[in-house]
């Protein structure tokens, strides 16, 4: 017993240009929680023929007597280098706020800009791409913290019923505010709409070329884990581009194994002929 948990076991998983991960462990939140928490992912490279892009972070860690679950999704474009540097960075930089146990939200917000200032200061190193990226922390097997910038999702389950945690951020949603700050949005037939012709969401790490049109601040939720809530899928929109919410929660409802689940999503929608780079991962509240 630690800190009033039992934690049958810990592992941190990181990922990057990799095709699956290997089995997770299941962990017992705060208080001896009725919840058993297992977790699990998987990748696959889409039929582009540029390198996998897409990075995940699946960690189960100790802070200040916490337990803190961190998951993310992290979809690169024009390469992989800002994708691989907010693997490595950006939960770190959110947990250095002095405020996050007592204000989260506000916390995880000046992280996402200091993180991306700090990329856009390394563009040299990182290149001229960027980065959408979907953070979920779950503190205490309890509460759960989710940010988005760009069109990689969050979605929970409560009671089989899919609910969306996170904001697609879509250029014609954001068209407004582009146009104010001197970008635009295409509509070409045939095409999605995109960010002055380039890129296909508003809000991104990374871009520098773009930045002036382009948002870093992130949407987010504080949802709170209880007894409804059955499983948490973060995934690229490799994966939601074929499937919608609720076809995701239906298909891995009934599967206990975690893992087994975020590869079973991936190899729906690579039935459903998704061509893009697919990162899943699959929690559950058992």
């Amino acid at each position: 017993m630690t800190g009033g948990r039992e934690i049958l076991h810990k592992m941190k998983e990181r990922a990057c240009f990799i095709p699956s991960m290997p089995d997770s462990p299941d962990t017992r939140g705060k208080g001896g929680a009725s919840k058993r928490i297992a977790y699990g992912s998987h990748l696959v490279k889409g039929k582009s023929n540029h390198a996998m892009e897409d990075c995940l972070v699946c960690e189960f860690k100790q802070v200040n007597n916490n337990e803190l679950g961190l998951f993310a999704i992290f979809d690169g474009h024009m390469g992989h280098d800002v994708a691989n540097y907010l693997q490595t960075h950006l939960f770190g930089n959110i947990l250095k706020e002095h405020d996050f146990w007592t204000d989260a939200e506000s916390a995880t917000r000046r992280a996402y800009q200091t993180t991306d200032k700090d990329i856009l200061e390394k563009a040299f190193q990182l290149g001229k791409g960027g980065s959408t990226a979907v953070t979920a922390m779950l503190i205490n097997g309890q509460t759960l913290v989710v940010a988005n910038v760009g069109d990689s999702r969050a979605v929970i389950s409560k009671k089989s019923v899919a609910k969306q945690l996170s904001v697609d951020h879509e250029p014609n949603r954001e068209k407004d505010i582009i146009e104010s700050k001197g970008g635009f949005v295409s509509n070409l037939p045939g095409d999605v709409p995109r960010v002055d012709g380039q890129l296909a969401v508003a809000r991104a790490f990374g871009d520098k070329s773009l930045k002036r049109h382009l948002s870093s601040d992130p949407d987010v939720v504080i949802e709170l884990i209880d007894n409804d809530v059955d499983l948490l899928i973060l995934a690229s929109d490799g994966l939601w581009k074929v499937m919608s919410n609720q076809e995701a929660v239906d298909c891995v409802k009934n599967m206990k194994d975690a893992k087994a689940a975020a590869k079973h999503l991936a190899e729906v929608a690579i039935s459903r002929k998704s061509k893009d780079d697919i990162s899943c991962i699959v929690v559950k509240f058992q």
